[in-house]
């Protein structure tokens, strides 16, 4: 049984393509017209690092069951969901760009505006992501409630996938909330990070396959001390690639989190220690869509400077540190601790 992350993505990948085949047929017998949104989901879930499936077949790996056809269907639900997240972050971040191309809601404003429809090209878009993003939850059910499970495994893993949906959703809205209100709270931020990544990106998938698996409760206290320390390290990493990343890796423009206006912990580490007048630079710099290159150059320094980036690494190397202590209990099967120690490298060591 091989459980390289190259072999699980490959069955992920079968198990997408699948469903997206029926959804074609399905949608083109409603309406032809549809076709431009089957289009658009089958492009962007061709994507990503396929990290939530991967951790969920780790917890399936875990309870000491073989990986069938059932937690393939599952893994791919939840490619679905976060295609729903992203497009939906990217509307509400007024983002232009995800993993390289444009974002949805840009993608259908210039499709509008190519047609040279009525009405607003940037209404359009954005009432196009909605409605993606929308269809992409629906799908992420769908899929679930079509997995070859038991009754029993699929009632318990609703339980932990609908308590996921919630948490993300709190997650993101703290998120906005915090954008809001301005300031640099290193606890609330860290609120965003466990509930709208750490949980829903590490914990709870992990959780969810090994529930599906029908794992035991020792079981299940391991993975989420590895989950949630990965998960954080896993943000954090996010965090710091939202400001310093190489935007020909990361897929979006140089500084990105800082013309949204993110308040991340990176940010909140930053106001924390700056001076006075570095704090006035970044309250009054963060968040406007319009900087430039030299203005990200300068916050980039200022964050530098007050120590925040080098305290934020040494929370990755620990929270990793932590994960993989934790990966390597003895409820664990050795060649699956020895997956969650690649996933724990793929989280936190990635460029993108």
């Amino acid at each position: 049984m091989s459980t390289s992350l190259a072999d699980l993505k490959v069955g992920v990948d079968a198990e997408i393509e699948r469903f997206l085949a029926v959804q074609r047929k399905v949608m083109v017998e409603i309406n032809p017209e549809s076709m431009v949104l089957i289009d658009s989901i089958s492009e962007f879930v061709s994507g990503g690092k396929r990290l939530r499936p991967a951790f969920l077949l780790a917890g399936w790996l875990a309870t000491g069951s073989k990986i069938n056809v059932g937690a393939y269907q599952t893994a791919a639900a939840l490619e679905f969901l976060q295609a729903c997240a992203l497009i939906h972050d990217d509307v509400m971040d007024s983002s232009d760009t995800r993993r390289g191309r444009p974002a949805t809601h840009r993608e259908f404003a210039t499709y509008h505006r190519g047609h040279r429809w009525l009405g607003s090209s940037e209404t359009f878009g954005t009432g196009a992501a909605i409605l993606l993003g929308d269809l992409c939850l629906s799908w992420a059910d769908e899929l679930l409630m079509q997995a070859e499970l038991s009754s029993e495994a699929r009632f318990s893993g609703k339980k932990v996938y609908d308590l996921m949906r919630t948490e993300l959703m709190i997650g993101q809205y703290l998120d906005l909330l915090e954008q809001a209100r301005g300031g640099g709270s290193i606890d609330r931020a860290f609120d965003v990070i466990r509930l709208k990544s750490a949980k829903y990106t590490i914990e709870k998938p992990l959780l969810l396959g090994a529930t599906l698996a029908e794992g035991n409760a020792d079981l299940f206290v391991v993975l989420a001390e590895y989950g949630l320390a990965l998960g954080e390290a896993f943000q954090l990493r996010d965090d710091v690639l939202g400001v310093f990343g190489d935007p020909s890796e990361t897929g979006k423009p140089a500084g990105d989190d800082l013309r949204e206006g993110k308040r991340t912990v990176l940010i909140a580490e930053a106001l924390t220690t700056a001076e006075k007048s570095q704090r006035e630079h970044i309250d009054y710099h963060l968040g406007n869509p319009a900087i430039d290159e030299t203005e990200i150059t300068l916050l980039r320094e200022i964050i530098t400077q007050t120590g925040a980036l080098s305290r934020v690494e040494s929370q990755i190397d620990a929270l990793t540190t932590k994960a993989k202590n934790a990966a390597k209990s003895a409820e664990i099967p050795h060649f699956v601790q020895d997956l969650l120690l690649q996933l724990a490298d793929a989280a936190t060591s990635r460029k993108v």
